[in-house]
């Protein structure tokens, strides 16, 4: 989803809670890695690889001027011949130290998760958990939450790109200018904004 999708997206979700719930843990996520100099964990679930959040990550790091945006994918099912950027398992939570942080995406089930989690946790490691299922031991563990239950009027994907844009975008821009991304996102929000109301 490009920046005028996102753009037109958060048109139609005017007066929602989900632009403050998304910024909210975008600037969270954003803050806890820029705080602490990166070291961004991305965690799915055996069933589910969060890629494509990963790859917008990795895209706003890069527009953003901010490379510590930019995760580790983990991936639960790594061997030592995948590429180097897909061959991360399990193992780098375990060796996860202070100032790092995990985010954990999870639809449905996270009880293979748990173990993982809680060691990264006991370690200092701080954890992010966007899920499908609110009060369950992930969401207990985590510092900072995101739920996007069955039946709401978005889905888990829809939310990542919410969360991605957003985390790319809070702060100031580098060197003090407006980026071409943001330009772009107010020429959409302009564009598409109803006409003004005759007085």
């Amino acid at each position: 989803m490009d920046a005028v999708r996102v753009a037109l997206l958060r048109e139609v979700l005017a007066g929602t809670e989900w632009l403050g719930a998304t910024r909210r843990f975008a600037g969270a996520l954003r803050g806890s890695v820029v705080t602490h100099g990166g070291g961004l964990l991305l965690l799915g679930t055996p069933e589910y690889e969060p890629w494509h959040l990963a790859a917008h990550l990795v895209d706003e790091a890069a527009w953003s001027g901010t490379p510590e945006l930019a995760p580790t994918l983990v991936r639960h099912d790594a061997r030592p011949t995948d590429p180097a950027h897909l061959a991360v398992g399990p193992g780098r939570i375990e060796a996860a130290r202070p100032g790092e942080t995990l985010l954990v995406v999870a639809p449905g089930e996270s009880v293979p998760l748990l173990d993982h989690v809680h060691a990264a946790r006991r370690a200092g490691v701080t954890v992010l958990a966007l899920s499908t299922t609110a009060d369950d031991a992930l969401t207990t563990m985590a510092h900072e939450t995101l739920t996007v239950p069955e039946g709401a009027e978005l889905d888990l994907d829809t939310v990542q790109h919410l969360v991605s844009a957003a985390t790319g975008e809070n702060g100031p821009s580098p060197r003090g200018r407006r980026r071409f991304r943001d330009r772009l996102a107010r020429l959409a929000e302009a564009v598409t904004a109803p006409p003004p109301t005759p007085w």
